[in-house]
């Protein structure tokens, strides 16, 4: 029997809080109104996810970063702090290139090893940083980004699959918080073009049937958030949430 797809939840950090994210439109994002905890704070929100999810992987899009500022390094700190059980942050950035990540995990100091960056197509600056990306950062992860049918991509990743590393996201930004379903083609795709690579999908995700439709196109995990706030996927068996 194939491993059931392993749901990643997701923190969108904008100012401090974390905010819910609805189609990638950034600026319009509010401070999250969750039905499993009465709080914005990232520690307590992550607390409470990985609690619900049983999980060891936790999922930062900074947004602050991803709109042209500064990575927001002490909320970062205090949420590592409050999530021990989490072995692995996986940070979106805005990194342009591994210096920038190699800097912000550098300022992360002891709590740097559980930081695997991700290095998403949207905010790469060229084919050159993408390969330079996963030989200085050989954990780090790929996220393959999109909204509708235009690549976010201005670095040219989805067209160099063989610079991809193992574990690669494929985000199609107008399904985050829709409730529209997973975008189930795109991963189909993206699996035709790298059949080794493990692929974790992004947006949309809405219930236990979207799930297992996801596992059966092959995704290995999926990046989620609003269907978690909104109760539509249950706790985990055995977790404290």
């Amino acid at each position: 029997m194939a491993t059931r797809t392993q749901l990643i939840p997701v923190i969108d950090m904008l100012g401090g809080q974390v905010v819910r994210g609805v189609g990638g439109n950034r600026a319009a994002y509010r401070p999250i109104v969750s039905a499993l905890c009465q709080s914005s704070d990232p520690a307590v929100v992550g607390r409470v996810l990985c609690a619900h999810c049983a999980v060891a992987q936790l999922y930062v899009a900074d947004l602050d970063a991803l709109m042209g500022g500064e990575v927001q390094i002490e909320a970062l700190r205090a949420l590592l702090q409050a999530v021990p059980e989490v072995q692995e942050l996986w940070l979106d950035g805005g990194f342009a290139d591994a210096a920038a990540a190699a800097t912000v995990v550098r300022a992360l100091g002891e709590l740097a090893p559980r930081v695997r960056p991700v290095f998403a197509s949207e905010t790469l600056r060229s084919r050159e940083a993408l390969a330079e990306c996963f030989a200085q950062h050989p954990q780090a992860v790929l996220s393959l980004d999109r909204r509708g049918s235009e690549r976010l991509d201005p670095a040219g990743c989805w067209d160099a699959p063989e610079l991809w590393p193992q574990r690669v996201i494929v985000m199609t930004l107008e399904r985050v918080g829709s409730g529209r379903g997973p975008d189930l083609q795109t991963l189909a795709d993206v699996q035709a073009r790298a059949p080794a690579a493990k692929l974790v999908g992004a947006g949309g995700l809405r219930s236990e049937a979207d799930l297992a439709a996801a596992q059966a196109a092959g995704a290995s995990a999926w990046l989620v958030a609003s269907a978690l706030h909104d109760l539509q996927l249950p706790a985990v068996a055995g977790s404290a949430a």
